[in-house]
């Protein structure tokens, strides 16, 4: 039986079919948050029995995929965030308030096993979540990412470019104290909340670093693990509990 998991971002999709429960290999495709490609179906198989989306996008991109997979799927379950699902509780009292997305990489790191878990997000939002060793969620930050600090500057002051540049101490050139900047606010809000999260729950935390924009993250956090299918594999876990 063919089952495959959809993750529907602000700038991206994420395919993945489930083998025994497990996240298989799978594909993104980027998209400009008002339609996906004309081609991204190609990559599918020609008949999918069930498949389980999860969304943060506008509805009319989502109700776009939906319409895509109603030609190949028999079934689609879509996942809302719960206030608790196998032994992972989250902090919020509005369930509702809490991105799906944020309550999928919560449980994607309880099933990897005991905490304490430093969730990062990196999209277009920088989201950092903290996962005792309980399995409950002590709650949250949300933040700009590296990539939409650099747009948001672009807006105001177009002069100043989108991309490129390296992280160094102390630049000498607008490119390298633009990516030095925006990285370092983005890796010293982790940082921060690592240490606060050692106070808070006595440990240091596993810092598990996810999305799009992770390489910048992770490579200005010591001892961070990069974890693409993070929230793929908390769908997974969704499924089997279904």
């Amino acid at each position: 039986m063919a089952e495959w998991l959809f993750d529907l971002g602000n700038t991206r999709l994420k395919c993945a079919p489930l083998e025994q429960g497990r996240v298989g290999e799978g594909f993104a495709v980027a998209h400009d948050g008002r339609a996906l490609p004309g081609d991204w179906t190609h990559a599918l198989p020609a008949r999918i029995d069930s498949a389980v989306l999860a969304s943060v996008a506008p509805a009319p991109l989502r109700a776009s995929l939906l319409a895509a997979l109603g030609g190949r799927c028999g079934r689609v379950s879509r996942v809302h965030t719960e206030p608790g699902f196998a032994g992972m509780r989250i902090a919020y009292a509005h369930p509702e308030r809490l991105g799906v997305d944020r309550f999928l990489a919560l449980l994607g790191a309880h099933a990897r096993g005991p905490g304490p878990w430093l969730l990062v997000g990196v999209g277009t939002a920088l989201t950092i979540d903290l996962l005792d060793r309980d399995g409950h969620h002590r709650g949250g930050r949300i933040a700009p990412s590296p990539a939409l600090m650099r747009e948001s500057l672009h807006r105001r002051a177009p002069h100043l470019p989108l991309q490129g540049g390296r992280h160094v101490a102390f630049a000498d050139d607008t490119d390298d104290a633009l990516a030095s900047g925006c990285e370092g606010a983005a890796c010293a809000l982790v940082e921060a909340s690592r240490r606060d999260a050692m106070q808070l729950v006595g440990a240091s935390p596993t810092v598990l670093v996810h999305g799009g924009g992770a390489a910048a993250v992770l490579a200005g956090i010591e001892g961070a693990l990069a974890a693409p299918t993070l929230v793929l594999e908390g769908m997974a876990r969704w499924a089997r509990g279904q």
